[in-house]
């Protein structure tokens, strides 16, 4: 990761952008379960508004599932990215997928649902294309899990290990936030637009990356070492600010 010298807060919005948003952490506030996190009206209402205002040129990009995301908008559709890039539906509907080999995945699911049997505190998340091992109500086990699970993945080319806010996730290698967000930028409708990611999370690092090689706009949520070139405090801080590109968005796009 590279620690860059970040302003306090992102220009204001121009038109022709095309908005990348992390969910948790970025849009709503983490919950120690995944499963606890609560999308509100008032968010649904804004990322239905700035989606129209940008050409649908919006897309959310996050650790959670498609079917998850799903179940959390409801009725609001759009692009989305799963599964840290491995899993995509683009603006047209159509659904891009990269799997792990099966065998592999079930070697590692049985390795995690003993270890989750065994250490009270752990959860593991099943995505379907990849295994999430959360540790935030364990955290004393942190330095342990992180060199248990390299340990398994040792001399493993099709796999890699996902660093997250105590979370460690196994996936298939070679995709990541970034690589879903060049395929986005690839695409209809946004191609030829300005690339804007925000983001919290360690896992995001490879979204700043990818969208300051080709000058786009880099937002790092809260504080912490980031290769994002603005920051802004927290998810209100957020909300505020896209809240405010959409009168732009909607008059010049």
């Amino acid at each position: 990761m590279t620690s860059t010298r970040t302003r306090r807060q992102p220009p204001p919005a121009e038109a022709r952008w095309a908005f990348f948003l992390d969910v948790d952490g970025t849009l709503i506030d983490i919950a120690d379960n995944p499963g606890a996190a609560r999308v509100d009206d008032a968010l649904l209402g804004l990322v239905a508004r700035l989606h129209h205002a940008c050409g649908g040129a919006l897309a959310l990009v996050s650790g959670r599932s498609l079917a998850d995301l799903d179940q959390h908008l409801g009725s609001v559709r759009i692009p989305l990215a799963g599964q840290h890039g491995l899993e995509r539906r683009d603006a047209a509907g159509r659904l891009h997928t990269h799997a792990a080999p099966p065998a592999a995945r079930r070697e590692l699911r049985q390795r995690m649902d003993a270890l989750v049997a065994k250490y009270p505190g752990l959860l593991l998340e099943d995505k379907g294309l990849s295994l999430a091992l959360h540790y935030r109500q364990a955290p004393q086990l942190a330095s342990w899990l992180h060199r248990l699970l390299h340990g398994w993945l040792n001399g493993t080319e099709d796999l890699q290990l996902q660093k997250g806010k105590r979370v460690l996730e196994i996936k298939p290698a070679g995709f990541d936030k970034g690589s879903a967000i060049a395929e986005f930028m690839a695409e209809s409708p946004f191609h030829g637009r300005r690339p804007v990611f925000i983001g919290d999370d360690a896992t995001d690092e490879h979204g700043f990356l990818r969208v300051n090689l080709i000058d786009g706009h880099t937002v790092k949520v809260g504080a912490g070492r980031t290769a994002a070139r603005y920051r802004l405090a927290d998810v209100s801080a957020v909300r505020a600010w896209l809240a405010a590109a959409i009168p732009l968005q909607g008059e010049l796009a």
